[in-house]
């Protein structure tokens, strides 16, 4: 973490000046936009013909018009055929189809994870640059800008408080803390949640003014790093999941 001897020259930028325009557009160049990286997402129809057909599902498919067959069997055979096949071939297909509605419906809604986190990016962010300010939209910001956020902005990338006045922050998307935090130029712990010299990507600035030198952008944040890896996890089944595919066993011995 910097100290406050080091603030006139960090990545090109002057505290009071910000970065020059030029080096701005050679930094966003190098580092890309200041936005998270959407995950590879499979068509909705392949999903939902993977979760109906996949698996333990085409085994029970197979047996269910294996069942059909033989009920149409006997049906052309004897005048009053017994129902039994044709029961078991509704409940197979019965099963496979609500077990993959199920299973799809569990898979839409861990996909809209990395949604929910773009949900969280701020539009534009006031930028200065060269001595002027300017509004930027946020995916523009570049490591070594300098930003100014006021009461009821969200923070556009992770900043190093450089000036401060009555500052507080919502930190409780990342820590769970229902208090605003007071943040300042001040550098008091070693841990970066904790310090009061450091804002969050996506976090609220609640009241107050700062300014702030920019430190990370987009998946390098700290909330890009959480996206990353909640967009990654792979999710677990459910116990209705389990009982279900425990359904399908006994179902399939049968």
């Amino acid at each position: 973490m910097l100290v406050s001897s080091k603030l006139t020259d960090y990545s090109g930028a002057r505290v009071l000046s910000g970065l020059t325009p030029e080096k701005a557009k050679e930094y966003l160049a190098r580092d890309g936009p200041n936005a998270l990286t959407p995950p590879k997402t499979t068509p909705e129809w392949i999903k939902f013909c993977k979760n109906l057909f996949g698996g333990f599902a085409m085994l029970l498919w197979i047996g269910g018009v294996l069942c059909f067959v033989a009920y149409s069997i006997q049906a052309g055979t004897f005048e009053e055929p017994p129902d039994d096949n044709l029961y078991l071939g509704c409940v197979l297909v019965a099963v496979v189809v609500v077990t993959g509605v199920f299973s799809y419906y569990q898979e839409a809604k861990s996909s809209k994870i990395m949604e929910s986190f773009k949900n969280m990016v701020p539009q534009y962010a006031t930028v200065i640059r060269g001595g002027q300010k300017y509004t930027f939209p946020a995916e523009e910001l570049v490591v070594g800008d300098l930003v100014e956020v006021k009461g009821g902005d969200r923070i556009p990338a992770d900043l190093r408080v450089v000036s401060a006045q009555s500052c507080k922050v919502d930190n409780s998307c990342l820590t769970g803390e229902s208090e605003a935090q007071s943040r300042s130029s001040e550098n008091n712990s070693d841990n970066p949640l904790e310090s009061k010299n450091l804002a969050f990507f996506s976090t609220n600035c609640v009241e107050g003014t700062a300014r702030g030198l920019v430190i990370n952008t987009g998946d390098r944040t700290i909330m890009g790093r959480i996206a990353n890896l909640a967009s990654g996890l792979e999710m677990g089944e459910t116990p209705i999941a389990r009982e279900i595919e425990h359904f399908i066993h006994i179902i399939t011995g049968v």
